[in-house]
């Protein structure tokens, strides 16, 4: 995730030990190219990105937030976030009596258009709003919306041996890369077994799909900035323009000229 040497920022986060209601609505934007600086919640923290194209890092996982995707983060969990145009943020942050004992690990959840017309009617409340008002009763179906959500394919996980960690580094900086497992294990010392085997054991996915998985995810933010198919798919270390498209729409089903256009980006 590059941050381009620009100071880290950490967005308006209350200090209060408690929220001051059991669902507090945030509304504020983050200037591209400043990233958010490493930062925890005491919450769960609901984040919905209406415009820009949102990268979040946490220990073990990398994930991409597009538009119409929204970001569960469980409480205590440390991240960083950064995006290189203007993110735009509606969020909630939850208490977990409002959750009924619902819990789920950090995950990029596709919205629906219930939940984007709820969330922007929310972030005009006021941070005291009355607990026996229209606006509660209104987030406790936000709420319930959001329990519903499924998950979206826009995580990578990320390995936490050293020599992995080379490995992933390394290719996040140049998906493209095309040496294969056995460059890399004469590269970070290891036999090609150990490197299969802790690949399989650390992110549950073997080198040449961690790698796919990579390329696609780094598709979309090329996308947005306008790159071309043809020139994206050489970029990304495929064979043909072709190869690329039918695996790009086999994962995220369109394809990437129409996840362009959905990005902003000229297919």
């Amino acid at each position: 995730m590059p941050h381009r040497g620009q100071d880290a920022v950490i967005p308006p986060i209350p200090t209060c030990a408690r929220l001051p209601r059991p669902v507090y609505p945030r509304m504020f934007d983050i200037p591209g190219g400043h990233p958010i600086a490493l930062h925890s919640h005491p919450w769960v923290q609901f984040t919905y990105a209406r415009s820009g194209l949102m990268q979040v890092l946490t220990e073990d996982h990398s994930y991409l937030v597009p538009p119409q995707c929204a970001l569960w983060v469980p409480p205590g969990l440390a991240h960083t976030a950064s995006s290189e145009g203007t993110l735009e943020f509606r969020s909630l942050y939850l208490d977990a009596s409002i959750l009924d004992g619902f819990q789920r690990p950090c995950a990029v959840l596709q919205v629906t258009p219930l939940l984007r017309e709820l969330m922007e009617r929310a972030a005009g409340f006021a941070p005291d709003y009355p607990e026996d008002g229209v606006e509660a009763r209104l987030l406790r179906v936000l709420v319930d919306e959001i329990r519903a959500l499924p998950e979206a394919p826009f995580k990578l996980p990320l390995p936490t041996d050293p020599r992995l960690r080379r490995i992933t580094d390394s290719l996040r900086a140049d998906p493209g890369d095309g040496r294969g497992i056995e460059a890399w294990a004469q590269e970070v010392g290891a036999t090609r077994r150990t490197l299969a085997r802790l690949f399989q054991a650390q992110t549950r996915l073997s080198f040449s799909e961690w790698r796919q998985r990579l390329r696609l995810l780094a598709a979309l933010p090329r996308l947005a900035e306008g790159v071309s198919v043809t020139a994206l798919a050489g970029e990304l270390g495929y064979d043909s323009t072709s190869a690329f498209i039918a695996l790009f729409q086999r994962h995220y089903g369109c394809t990437p000229g129409a996840w362009a256009k959905r990005l902003g980006g000229a297919a």
